[in-house]
């Protein structure tokens, strides 16, 4: 199993490789400028345009490392002084989880930003359902054995997203 970070900053490397880039202590105004560089460069490669909106929207997903739901966003806009309205942070996330962007967790209804959108993957998340923290990583097996078994049974996948809940270590030790 692989942990994803090729977007975030070099600096959190340094540290523990067991421990999810996203939970280990960085420069997060690094880790969004390094967000933020990766979707300017995702959508220059795919003829796609960052509109300021979406690129605020996607700013704002990256502002922590957990989920966030589109109304938490719509009033993140409004104290910014925009005048959003629920189709116009929508389709901003419309638009970042079609472009590999970000990911929508069903689970939680809300939106990680992606760790590694210039690579296209399938994800499974790690999601604590204490602290609502998220990892992201990527097994190349788990995907291949979801992809043989919908096969056999006459399906096929064209989207996985695996969503696993638990409790992160911080929760964990905190009971």
């Amino acid at each position: 199993m692989m942990v994803s970070s090729l977007t975030l900053p070099d600096a959190l490397m340094t540290l523990d490789s067991n421990t999810p880039a996203a939970l280990r202590p960085h420069d997060h105004d690094a880790c969004i400028d390094a967000a933020l560089a990766a979707a300017e460069q995702t959508c220059k490669e795919q003829g796609l345009r960052l509109t300021p909106i979406r690129r605020r929207v996607l700013e704002l997903v990256w502002q922590s490392h957990r989920p966030v739901g589109a109304y938490e966003l719509l009033e993140a806009l409004s104290a910014d002084g925009r005048r959003a309205m629920p189709p116009t942070v929508y389709r901003a996330l419309d638009f970042l989880v079609n472009a590999g962007l970000v990911h929508r967790l069903a689970t939680l209804n809300a939106f990680v930003g992606c760790h590694d959108p210039l690579h296209p993957h399938q994800g499974q998340f790690l999601i604590c359902g204490d602290c609502r923290r998220v990892v992201e990583f990527h097994s190349g097996s788990v995907n291949r054995s979801l992809d043989r078994k919908a096969r056999n049974l006459g399906f096929e996948l064209t989207e996985q997203n695996v969503e696993l809940l638990g409790r992160c270590s911080d929760c964990r030790d905190a009971h």
